[in-house]
């Protein structure tokens, strides 16, 4: 009779040979470094998939924003009109957004998850951005204008400074949320380290490889919110002052 989890034929005490592990005692931990140092190269071919389609999401998102914004502060209507069309774009699920989008940018593809990751950024930069322009205070603009600064000058050296740490604020929740959702493009097979979570689900549940990619995103996450809070200090340092 079994023993334990040891198969009769097994050897004396448990000796390799033809034994057999009890299911709980196979060799699936939850993190294993060999699994790590035996997949290097396609880890960090990942997560280098995975940095590129975040940047090129959020700078591209960012782009859209800043004049979507610049309208929707002009009016109210303006403003109800811009913020409504960017949050029913962000309620349209990943799957049917890869949908809308194959017939305009060809199959499946890294081109398809990264209009759709673009999309989804412009919920959070759009209103983000607004908010930041619209906290500059009118008699501040109005004093500029008087002093002779074009529409130009005036969004570089009164609005731009002001509106930064709001801009800023976005770009950390856009970045922080588009490192989750690259993961979603695991079904065009450009889904970054969600390769790794979908693939070890698919070997079985092979737990090292499930860990590896979940705490890649977590990490890449931290480390991508750390970095520009750094660059939001560097490039306010009045806020510093003020807070000290």
């Amino acid at each position: 009779m079994a023993f334990l989890g040891v198969h009769p034929l097994a050897g004396a005490a448990g000796t390799p040979g033809t034994g057999l592990l009890a299911a709980d005692e196979a060799p699936n931990p939850w993190f294993d470094p060999s699994y790590v140092t035996g997949n290097w190269d396609t880890i960090v071919g990942y997560l280098g998939q995975h940095i590129r389609l975040t940047v090129a999401a959020v700078a591209l998102g960012a782009l859209i924003a800043l004049p979507l914004a610049l309208l929707a502060r002009r009016g109210r209507w303006l403003s109800g009109s811009v913020l409504g069309l960017s949050s029913v774009v962000y309620t349209i699920p990943s799957l049917a957004m890869f949908a809308f989008l194959a017939p305009f940018t060809g199959p499946l593809s890294a081109t398809t998850v990264l209009v759709g990751l673009t999309l989804y950024t412009l919920v959070i930069l759009v209103r983000n951005f607004l908010a930041g322009l619209q906290g500059v205070p009118a008699d501040v603009r109005e004093a500029a204008r008087g002093m002779g600064y074009g529409p130009a000058r005036l969004f570089l050296r009164v609005d731009l400074p002001l509106a930064l740490p709001t801009f800023m604020a976005g770009l950390r929740i856009a970045t922080v949320s588009t490192v989750a959702l690259v993961t979603v493009g695991v079904i065009t097979g450009n889904g970054g380290l969600g390769q790794l979570i979908v693939g070890g689900f698919n070997s079985n549940f092979y737990r090292a490889e499930i860990v590896t990619g979940a705490v890649g995103c977590v990490l890449l996450a931290l480390v991508a919110d750390v970095l520009l809070a750094g660059l939001e200090r560097l490039l306010t340092p009045w806020t510093r002052a003020v807070r000290t």
